[in-house]
């Protein structure tokens, strides 16, 4: 055996193609169709009319999917963060899981309080009082509901029968 056969052969490396192996794979037929007419009426092999037409879109549509694919192709292109980023699904779950801790350590508290004035013979405390020579007015109930209507009633009697499509009654 000569020395090259005892070492383990070097690995090759995978040929690559443009655009890496897994391109597109995650994405429908028609992002992929929309994205191959966007790139060659930018490369000059079509023009954007017949990259309308080949996309059955109006040539406004069209101009709309090229904006909205190079914005895509710009969102892409920035520069991301280095090193590990907050994940803000596991800090909301968190924090819900801190509030529930929190609300109970408050019940728990309230009914130590509830137990140790019961305890030392004491009553709870009064609600404040009220401001002295201060009316207190109480609020009459509205219901929105009530007055939308009242207003679409009065906008419907506006337009006359017959009119807007509406048969007369």
């Amino acid at each position: 055996m000569t020395p090259s056969e005892t070492i383990a052969p070097a690995r090759r490396r995978a040929k690559r193609s443009t655009g890496g192996v897994s391109l597109g794979r995650a994405s429908s037929a028609e992002a992929k169709r929309i994205a191959a007419a966007i790139l060659e009426a930018l490369a000059g092999e079509r023009t954007p009319i017949q990259a309308a037409q080949a996309l059955a879109v109006s040539l406004p549509r069209y101009y709309q999917l090229e904006a909205a694919g190079l914005r895509g192709l710009l969102a892409a292109c920035e520069p991301k963060p280095r090193g590990r980023q907050p994940n803000l699904d596991a800090e909301l779950t968190a924090l819900r899981r801190q509030n529930e801790r929190l609300q109970r350590d408050v019940s728990r508290q309230q009914s130590l309080v509830r137990l140790t004035q019961k305890a030392a013979g004491l009553t709870a405390p009064a609600p404040p009082p009220k401001a002295a020579g201060k009316k207190v007015q109480k609020r009459k109930p509205v219901a929105r509901a009530l007055a939308v209507a009242e207003r679409l009633r009065e906008e419907r009697s506006e337009v006359a029968p017959g009119e807007n499509g509406v048969p007369p009654a």
